[in-house]
């Protein structure tokens, strides 16, 4: 099953770490990252069930309203990108998460 891809772009880095922190908070989706483009503009990228992309667009979409100057340049949702999307643009997922080794005490 394809997940959606869901993504919000937004001007400055307060802005785009409240918004991916709202997302991931709202709902079981994974964030995939994120594109610097130019003059700080930052889109991030969240991939998952379509319902629980569009709760975490819409929950991140008001998180962004509440940082000082924060600003929505554009948002949207594919509720089912096509497979060869995967192997072009930056939205695929890692599935081997690498944690850092515990500190020893």
């Amino acid at each position: 099953m394809t997940l959606a891809l869901g993504m919000i772009e937004v001007y400055g880095v307060p802005a785009a770490v409240e918004a991916a922190d709202a997302m991931c908070k709202a709902a079981r989706i994974t964030f995939v990252g994120y594109e610097n483009t130019d003059l700080g503009r930052i889109t991030i990228l969240i991939r998952g069930d379509v319902g629980e992309v569009n709760m975490a667009v819409n929950q991140g979409l008001e998180s962004v309203l509440k940082v000082n100057g924060g600003e929505i340049l554009s948002h949207h949702i594919i509720p089912r990108p096509h497979e060869n999307l995967e192997s072009v643009l930056p939205i695929h997922q890692i599935t081997d998460i690498r944690f850092p080794p515990p500190l020893s005490s």
